[in-house]
């Protein structure tokens, strides 16, 4: 999914989560990678709350069409798995 959502629209849709979130989304990525984005993130100062509904409903969408394609599974779908 990284692969498909570009850096400047997670640096957008990240600034509208808590700080637990954050965490646990940054520990998920490389070092260098995590502080290149907290970096990005301060670097990009105050955003509109609209932006990163927007950001965030843009990556909600990719990751629908990869789970459509069978690329990723989204867990919370209600079914029980066995």
């Amino acid at each position: 999914m990284m692969r498909e959502v570009s850096t400047d629209l997670l640096t957008l849709a990240l600034k509208g989560v808590d700080d637990e979130f954050q965490q646990k989304f940054l520990k998920n990525m490389s070092s260098r990678a995590a502080e290149m984005l907290v970096e990005d993130m301060e670097a990009r100062g105050p955003v509109k709350l609209s932006e990163v509904e927007s950001a965030q409903k843009e990556i909600l969408s990719v990751a629908r069409r990869l789970e459509e394609s069978g690329e990723i599974v989204l867990s919370g779908g209600g079914e029980e798995m066995v």
